[in-house]
């Protein structure tokens, strides 16, 4: 059994005037990379770096991130 935290920040910054990567890092204040990888799931942001992200945006973290523990039966068969 995982848990997964999956985004919708790519979705979020392209509804948002097609803003890029950098943008957002610096209106968040971490790096691209961090962002990149937040965006890809290969990284958990801190809490205090998911509200600065769905502050930028005008949403709350539910918005932006969702976690879901993920069974051994769900990850087969998807």
């Amino acid at each position: 059994m995982g848990k997964v935290i999956s985004n919708r920040i790519r979705w979020l910054r392209f509804e948002n005037g097609e803003m890029t990567q950098r943008e957002l890092a610096s209106r968040s204040g971490c790096t691209r990379q961090t962002i990149n990888a937040i965006e890809a799931a290969k990284y958990g942001p801190s809490l205090e770096l998911a509200f600065k992200i769905a502050g930028v945006f005008g949403v709350g973290v539910e918005d932006v991130f969702q976690y879901e523990v993920v069974t051994e039966k769900k990850a087969e068969s998807g």
